[in-house]
């Protein structure tokens, strides 16, 4: 990568993060920014009123987008290659296999995030419990990868935090609030799988992952479970007025 095509984003000013406070998509694109060292301002907006501006810079009407010098990217993937193409240090592999095979990793966490979705939206304790059961097969292909790795962690390829980290901090971060729900033990999620759990806490304790996200997100991602209806929300406890 040419180091003088780099400075002009490197430096500019005005980048502009549109976000929604619990997005995990968001928390991806603010992960990688923080990663490369990249300023910007977040401008978050209520996805349940939509402002008319919005939906004109974004056409799918979902965060997060980027501006950029009057210019308006959106879709998380595009924006983190965007990212990467532009700005150092890099987060992907250089020999282009691995490169693709990390980009395939990171469109197996959007899976897992719609896992997690279906989750806790699950209407019945027995929908509630196979869509645990379909979460745990997924951390279970995980911890193979990982016992795979050529060498240690504590991140997805070894001592480099890269763009699947990235991916999956936000995923990782709903347990954070999930492992507290009454019940949550019983289904056994982590179970039996020590490198998904060391890689767990080397991504909650990375600087760019707790960054990605406000001080009330906690607080307000319980809110939201409640609010659903579900056979999740049954378990909780109303959160705190």
């Amino acid at each position: 990568m040419n180091a003088a095509a780099l400075q002009p984003v490197a430096a500019a000013s005005g980048l502009t993060l549109i976000s929604h406070a619990l997005c995990p998509y968001v928390q991806r694109v603010a992960i990688v920014l923080h990663e490369k060292g990249l300023a910007f301002e977040r401008r978050t907006i209520d996805l349940a009123h939509k402002p008319d501006w919005f939906l004109e810079v974004s056409p799918l009407g979902k965060t997060p987008v980027l501006q950029v010098r009057g210019e308006s990217l959106f879709e998380s993937a595009v924006i983190c290659e965007y990212l990467e193409e532009v700005a150092m240090p890099a987060l992907h592999p250089q020999e282009p296999l691995q490169r693709a095979r990390h980009r395939a990793w990171m469109e197996f966490g959007s899976t897992v995030l719609s896992g997690i979705g279906a989750f806790y939206n699950a209407p019945s304790e027995a929908l509630l419990r196979d869509r645990a059961q379909d979460l745990r097969a997924r951390f279970v292909q995980l911890e193979q990868v990982l016992a795979e790795r050529p060498h240690a962690g504590p991140y997805f390829a070894g001592p480099g935090f890269g763009m699947v980290d990235g991916v999956f901090g936000p995923v990782f971060r709903y347990f954070d609030v999930l492992d507290s729900v009454p019940g949550m033990a019983d289904f056994a999620l982590w179970q039996g799988l020590p490198q998904v759990a060391r890689w767990r806490a080397a991504l909650a304790a990375r600087a760019s992952v707790q960054q990605a996200v406000g001080a009330d997100y906690a607080e307000g991602l319980r809110a939201f479970l409640f609010a659903r209806g579900s056979a999740l929300s049954r378990r909780m406890g109303a959160p705190a007025a």
